[in-house]
């Protein structure tokens, strides 16, 4: 046998593939298309992955080095995944070897392999049960063996996503209730008790009208946006279009923003159909993440739910895509291999000639103008499920008003009011932390992280300054280094310190505070979900994340306290960010029969955008913004790249870039390089070049024929350098 030639795919950031040789005793059995093999890579090993194989090369054998091993399991890249990521690399103009690092688990890019056995799972035993006593005495193990018993075969993965603890199952376990067992590669099945009848809700009119189109396009790819207003029932839309699809024993991606929604997600679903499914997010270890990797490839997954790497699961049986809450802009990877996962999951449900579902009650403009122009079916839900009304947005002036710790005495009021009634109080501050800054009240010192030139923020339960920009740390100050004087105060006001003031102003009521702080261990934002919706807290006081999704059955009031910074901001994204933001945050207001209100601080009470807001809704606002970005021929009309550099002098990131501009492209535009929003993170200077056409394909051609320059560039060894296409945020 004469020695064959691969060429293989290796995960660095270099965008050509490698040549190896493989010896003839690794040449059966014969070496497949996407598969992983060990290879030699300067003075390391790495696994790559093979994209072609030659019975010939151009390069001497004597410069070739040979694969060192294969690793001989049956999990490769099949060639529509494979098809699908070369896809994406090219689009994004990114190093397909990075590509396929993103999409394998953590664990299958090592040398040493990892246990791919399948996770032990969960059952019922034949031991007789009071399930009134269990119930009374321990209600926790009573809701997982209720659990258990349904589904018969759920992991551990599941359980804690939904709240559970380990402690509870094993209680269980104790008592011989429950018990482990190692599940079999089984593909998935339909059945007839799949479907738990008694949770499906009647459609309203808009609604069955929606998932009949969805249906009649089953078996081609179509595109549907369902503009629904927050609470107007998307949820049950998705689930009764799911429900033909699973029927036919093919599967169900589900893609949500955060993993703080996986465990409503999850819920909602294993209330509906009994089949096995799985779950990808940044709450699992890499075993779990591993587990559900093999079991979509394997097929006996029906549903996996899962935040945006989700998107590269391997499922041979794919028949519907859904992305909840499409505007999010967790869905766009923002270092590395810059996706969108939204644009790729239509990119790769074009390809599997399947449906896809964009859902949200703030549609993202690009997506708006798709629907629009006829590319997607646009359905629209303009009423809220059930009684419930939406509630009114009211803005409060409070530039001439006295403020006591951030809150008008009209807030305060409304606040007392509702927690008299009984009813829950949502108070939103997108900042984290006590304080924004610390200051000397003598000389006006302020302790700034020098490696971003911005201030440090209060942490006071920490006791630590934070610099939210690069993550370093420091001991709060005793004295002022500048004057050695002891009057250091915080300026600005946080969550953490709006907690501490709430619950001064209203002892009598819990109060609770959900920002990244506060949910940092491990199911810690499920259980702080799980004790709102039991009414335990009576004052919930938060960031974005309790923005996105969530359904509070007993918030009536939402205040937002600070939203006037993207309202001048530079950004042409900003107004739509901060409608999406505000439109999202007011629909946790009056989701049952309740009467909600929302009530809006500003200083701008005037400002054209809120008004709009206030009296015409996000619809009306997208349009006018739509006409804005088509007379600037801004995205979508227009479309955009953004070169970035950076380096440890402010000179050679603005050189680099400004040898890229030596060249015409033809019906591009060149804006730069100018100085980043903020110039200074993690100690190194940054600049922009942004590329804007009209077409993209102008664009894409501007962008290779500008990649094609760097080699050549005398400054690129002097920079780090990266481009995104599709920038969705100017500040990074």
């Amino acid at each position: 046998m004469k020695i064959q030639y691969i060429q293989v795919a290796i995960p660095v950031p270099m965008r050509q593939l490698f040549t190896y040789q493989v010896p003839v005793d690794l040449q059966t059995p014969t070496i497949r298309i996407g598969e992983r093999v060990i290879v030699p890579f300067g003075s390391r090993e790495v696994v790559g992955i093979v994209l072609s194989t030659e019975q010939q090369s151009d390069i001497p054998d004597n410069k070739l080095k040979a694969i060192k091993s294969r690793i001989t399991d049956s999990f490769h890249f099949d060639s529509a995944l494979l098809s699908f990521l070369k896809r994406c690399a090219d689009y994004y103009h990114h190093p397909i070897g990075d590509v396929l690092k993103q999409a394998l688990p953590v664990l299958l890019r090592q040398i040493k392999q990892p246990d791919i056995s399948l996770p032990a799972r969960w059952r019922c035993t034949t031991q007789i049960v009071d399930l009134d006593s269990l119930q009374k005495k321990a209600r926790k193990q009573f809701e997982i063996y209720s659990l258990v018993n349904k589904h018969q075969s759920i992991t551990w993965a599941e359980l804690r996503t939904l709240g559970f603890t380990k402690s509870q199952l094993t209680a269980l376990e104790t008592k011989k209730l429950v018990e482990q067992y190692q599940s079999q590669a089984i593909k998935y099945q339909w059945q007839e008790p799949a479907l738990n009848e008694e949770n499906k809700l009647q459609l309203s009119l808009e609604q069955a009208i929606i998932v009949t189109a969805i249906k009649e396009n089953n078996h081609e790819f179509s595109c549907h946006l369902v503009d629904g207003i927050t609470g107007s029932g998307k949820t049950e839309v998705y689930l009764q279009a799911m429900e033909e699809i699973l029927a036919a024993n093919k599967q169900v991606l589900v893609l949500v923003p955060e993993i703080g929604l996986t465990p409503q997600t999850l819920n909602r679903f294993e209330q509906r159909f009994n089949v096995p499914i799985c779950l990808h997010h940044s709450g699992l270890n890499d075993s779990e993440r591993l587990q559900t990797w093999l079991e979509a490839q394997r097929g006996s997954a029906a549903i996996i739910i899962g935040t945006r790497s989700a998107i590269f699961t391997p499922l041979h049986q794919l028949g519907l895509i859904i992305v909840d809450e499409e505007h999010d802009g967790s869905f766009k990877q923002q270092d590395s291999f810059r996706y969108h996962a939204r644009d790729i999951a239509i990119l790769r449900a074009r390809q599997l000639n399947i449906p896809i579902i964009l859902g949200s009650a703030t549609p993202s403009l690009e997506t708006l103008q798709n629907a629009l122009s006829g590319k997607y079916f646009y359905h629209q839900l303009l009423n809220r499920a059930g009684q419930s009304n939406i509630a009114k947005i009211e803005l409060i002036d409070v530039a001439q008003q006295q403020m006591q710790y951030g809150l008008s005495e009209h807030l305060k009021g409304a606040i007392d009011e509702t927690l008299t009634k009984g009813e829950q109080v949502l108070i939103f501050l997108n900042r984290r932390g006590y304080a924004p800054a610390i200051t000397c009240q003598t000389c006006q010192w302020i302790a700034d992280c020098l490696r971003c030139n911005k201030p440090y923020t209060l942490h006071q339960g920490q006791q630590l300054l934070i610099c939210h920009h690069c993550g370093s740390q420091k001991r709060i100050p005793l004295q002022c280094p500048s004057c050695n004087s002891t009057d250091i105060q915080a300026m600005g006001q946080g969550t953490e310190q709006l907690e501490q003031r709430i619950e001064e102003l209203f002892p009598d009521y819990s109060t609770v505070r959900i920002d990244r702080d506060s949910t940092r261990k491990k199911g810690a934002l499920t259980k702080l979900l799980q004790e709102i919706t039991h009414n335990k807290h009576q004052i919930l006081i938060g960031t974005q994340m309790l923005a996105k999704g969530h359904h509070f059955p007993n918030v009536t009031l939402v205040a937002l306290l600070d939203v006037d910074g993207a309202l001048f901001s530079f950004d042409f994204r900003a107004a739509e960010h901060m409608a999406q933001l505000l439109v999202q945050v007011a629909g946790r207001a009056g989701r049952e029969s309740k009467q909600g209100k929302v009530l809006v601080q500003t200083n701008f009470p005037e400002h054209p955008l809120l008004q709009d807001l206030v009296h015409n809704g996000y619809g009306h606002f997208a349009q006018y913004a739509l006409t804005e970005r088509k007379q600037a021929y801004l995205p979508p009309f227009g479309f955009q790249a953004l070169f970035r550099a950076e380096a440890n002098y402010p000179s050679y990131p603005d050189k680099f870039l400004r040898a890229l501009t030596a060249t015409a492209y033809n019906g591009c535009d060149l804006i730069g390089p100018v100085p980043a929003a903020m110039e200074k993170r993690a100690g190194k200077y940054r600049y922009h070049l942004i590329v804007q056409a009209k077409s993209r394909k102008y664009l894409h051609q501007a962008v290779w024929q500008l990649l094609q320059t760097i080699p050549k560039n005398e400054w690129q060894n002097k920079v780090r350098w990266s481009v995104d296409i599709d920038p969705i945020d100017l500040n990074w």
